[in-house]
């Protein structure tokens, strides 16, 4: 995309009924009239490069909406985890959109453009500073990726976060000109306490992200007003416990995802680069008290 229609597609975004669209596409991609559906499938996967062989059911035939297909499971294999001990591995399929050091309290989110993590966070300035010199990766998932997100390491998550917001498009072209993207739209923030120490990880909405869908929540809808609200979890003694590579949840259409390391406990793969793709289980960082 020229930089020109960059800047007409962000401002474009400014003027369109955002929630509007989002509800219709919500609406459309749970549409159960088979030869619909099939159609959105197979018009779909002729846009987009998807890779059907790996899908856990039949294209497009065992799927009962499009929605279904789009946050469809694999099959068995598909995203082997790195078995190596001291690896912290990638929560989702995508392409790294930004990552580095959290400096002064900000994330990149583009070249020459920061924001505030406690912004992001929509909390108090001592659950940021646990963060304070970490580590993030911000990772875009493209329409043709499995859109299941997972653990990036094993612990026991602590709290849920929604925080209302706006539904830009994540795509470079936004990121890359609408300040303080991330924490504008809508968010799920995850926080985990692990072995390692305190981890977060952020579900991102988006332009026609109809939901976002956990296993101890259910399906979130959008919300832009608000105050942001603590999620309820699981009676489970000691918090709700996730394995590495466990699944937490799914974009109900595709957007974003952000993960949070603290503090000289992670250490970054030095071949990462933004725009580097990477796959759900593949090592993003290596924890620094366990030897190579």
């Amino acid at each position: 995309m020229s930089s020109a229609a960059a800047r007409l597609f962000v401002w474009l975004q400014y003027l369109l009924p955002r929630y509007a669209l989002t509800r219709l596409c919500y609406r459309i991609a749970r549409i159960r009239q088979t030869r619909l559906k099939n159609l959105l499938i197979r018009g779909f996967v002729r846009l987009f490069p998807v890779n059907t062989d790996e899908a856990g059911a039949a294209v497009p035939d065992g799927y009962a909406t499009f929605n279904d297909f789009f946050t469809r499971d694999l099959k068995a294999g598909a995203r082997p985890i790195d078995p190596a001990p001291n690896a912290i591995v990638s929560p989702a399929d995508g392409r790294i959109s930004e990552l580095g050091r959290i400096e002064r309290g900000t994330l990149l989110q583009a070249k020459g453009m920061r924001y505030s993590l406690e912004d992001l966070l929509a909390t108090d300035i001592d659950d940021a500073a646990m963060f304070e010199d970490g580590n993030f990766v911000t990772i875009y998932l493209a329409p043709q990726d499995y859109h299941r997100v997972h653990a990036p390491q094993a612990g026991r998550l602590t709290a849920s976060r929604y925080v209302p917001g706006d539904l830009f498009s994540v795509n470079d072209a936004t990121a890359g000109r609408l300040p303080r993207l991330f924490a504008r739209n809508e968010r799920l923030v995850c926080h985990f306490a692990t072995d390692l120490g305190p981890l977060v990880l952020i579900f991102i909405g988006a332009l026609n992200v109809g939901s976002i869908t956990t296993l101890w929540s259910g399906e979130l809808r959008p919300r832009r007003h608000g105050l942001p609200s603590e999620l309820e979890l699981p009676q489970v003694q000691n918090g709700y416990a996730v394995e590495r590579g466990g699944l937490l949840g799914w974009f109900n259409m595709g957007s974003s995802v952000i993960v949070l390391l603290p503090r000289t406990a992670s250490r970054l793969r030095d071949d990462l680069r933004p725009g580097t793709p990477v796959r759900m289980g593949e090592a993003l960082a290596t924890r620094r008290d366990i030897a190579t």
